[in-house]
């Protein structure tokens, strides 16, 4: 197997001269509460966590899978944020918290969706499920259908608010992956999370996530509550490049989830870093390629590789290019040529696929007879 050595800095020359000395990594805070995880955004390590991978209720955490399912009706154009819903009688008797809809009248998608995600109206939640699916039963199978996609494997819905039901739960790792998948794939709609009061019908509710109010560095995202299901909260929260996801189930009030939450954050924040260090499409390298219309090729990370490490130790990165084989032309844009592998410790960080910048052709007769001498020598 043919490797090369790689730069970490390639390009990134500022963080170097930005390195700071390593700091001491304590143990994650201990925090209340029946499981927590916290995650980094962009590359999905975990800083800490507690009984992740428990089933727990999810409350009102729900309506991120919720609106979640919303809004790809709405990427798939077979819904739109104009389209008027007429709200029915289960509906309207929604028990928890409400909106305040009222049985027959029409409303807007944009408005229940954000009733759903600032005031949290299980009468909003019912009134989407509805419209899109018929009843609220064939929207969870959607929810569900969704969730399989993203690999939550284990969590199951049976309804659009999070009320109570045996069958309905989630985890505290899938719901940081939840939370990683709306940000990512719906960065504007995203941005209701961080509303912090939505008015309708006269009456102004705020929105329940503390953090919104004491931390502007948090954005979002839902705080959950039921009697089962205790005091729950998934934030996200942006320091500079580096953007967190904290997940906090059943604490014993909603001061609590907030602290339990914060916690968490401004561990992630003050003792790891996240850098981008090579951009998708960006050449690593130049290789050899054998038999082809030009002598080399360029590779590249066909995806943005980050890395999220303890704070300080960026200078200890080790990146490393492997290709299986001998490169032999044609090549195009998006074979898989090798792998580019980022470490730390001698422990994997990342691993991503390598494709050629650019096509090569097969080169001539006489260049693919000379190369084929050269190979048996290699």
């Amino acid at each position: 197997m043919l490797l090369r050595r790689l730069s970490v800095l390639l390009g990134l020359a500022l963080w170097l001269n930005a390195a700071s000395a390593a700091v001491p990594l304590p143990s994650p805070p201990s925090i209340p509460g029946s499981s927590h995880i916290l995650v980094d955004f962009h590359t999905g390590e975990v800083l800490a966590e507690k009984n992740p991978d428990e089933r727990v209720e999810p409350a009102s955490i729900t309506k991120v899978m919720t609106t979640y399912v919303i809004f790809k009706q709405l990427e798939a154009g077979t819904l739109s944020l104009d389209d008027m819903v007429t709200v029915s009688e289960k509906a309207w008797r929604a028990p928890g918290s409400r909106m305040f809809i009222e049985v027959g009248k029409r409303i807007s998608v944009q408005d229940l969706l954000k009733g759903v995600i600032i005031q949290s109206g299980n009468d909003a939640s019912i009134a989407l499920a509805e419209h899109v699916a018929g009843t609220e039963e064939s929207f969870a199978d959607l929810m569900n259908q969704y969730a399989a996609q993203l690999g939550l494997t284990g969590s199951h819905f049976v309804n659009a608010t999070g009320l109570p039901h045996p069958e309905h739960y989630v985890t505290a790792r899938d719901v940081a992956m939840l939370a990683r998948a709306m940000i990512r794939d719906f960065p504007d709609y995203y941005t209701w999370y961080s509303e912090r009061e939505f008015t309708w019908n006269g009456i102004r509710q705020s929105n329940r996530n503390l953090l919104l109010y004491r931390d502007d560095r948090v954005d979002g995202m839902k705080t959950g509550h039921t009697e089962s299901a205790g005091y729950c909260l998934v934030s996200s929260a942006k320091d500079g490049d580096m953007r967190l996801i904290s997940v906090v189930m059943g604490t014993s009030g909603d001061r609590e989830r907030a602290d339990a939450s914060q916690a968490l954050l401004n561990y992630g924040f003050r003792f790891f870093e996240t850098h981008k260090l090579y951009a998708a499409g960006a050449e690593l390298s130049r290789v050899k390629i054998w038999k082809g219309a030009s002598e080399d090729v360029g590779l590249a990370s066909a995806q943005d590789i980050y890395v999220t490490i303890p704070r300080g130790r960026y200078g200890e990165l080790d990146a490393a290019m492997d290709l299986g084989k001998a490169i032999v032309a044609p090549v195009a844009p998006g074979d898989v040529l090798g792998v580019v592998r980022v470490s730390l410790d001698g422990r994997e960080l990342v691993r991503a696929p390598l494709t050629p910048v650019e096509a090569v052709e097969q080169g001539g007769l006489f260049r693919r007879m000379v190369d084929s001498v050269l190979m048996l020598f290699e």
